[in-house]
């Protein structure tokens, strides 16, 4: 699979995981992260927590910060407002106007 260019891709795939989802919602609740303090919210290994952090970081979710031998991370505020105006930007079309003014058939679940 080629590897994908897009921004907005990237962004939006690095948070489909369960796992740096959890880490995102870890980081939305704190300004910063130690990066030792994540395997507890994630109940995976440090070097497990390491390559989704890294997914984060390449993404542009998260910025980070050397403090002596640890590393600290935060959210980029440019990445969650863009993740915002993405998940804006998909409003529902009305019914009358959707596959050029035709109405679309409806699908009912089965029981």
């Amino acid at each position: 699979m080629k590897r994908q260019t897009d921004p907005d891709v990237r962004l939006l795939q690095a948070a489909a995981d369960p796992t740096r989802l959890a880490i995102l919602r870890q980081l939305s609740e704190s300004s910063e992260v130690c990066a030792c303090d994540f395997t507890a919210c994630c109940d995976v290994s440090q070097p497990t927590v390491s390559h989704h952090l890294k997914v984060l970081r390449e993404a542009g979710w998260v910025e980070t910060e050397r403090r002596g031998a640890w590393v600290w991370y935060a959210l980029r505020p440019e990445a969650v407002a863009r993740f915002r105006e993405l998940a804006g930007g998909l409003g529902v079309m009305p019914l009358a106007t959707a596959a050029g003014g035709r109405r679309l058939p409806v699908v009912q679940p089965l029981s």
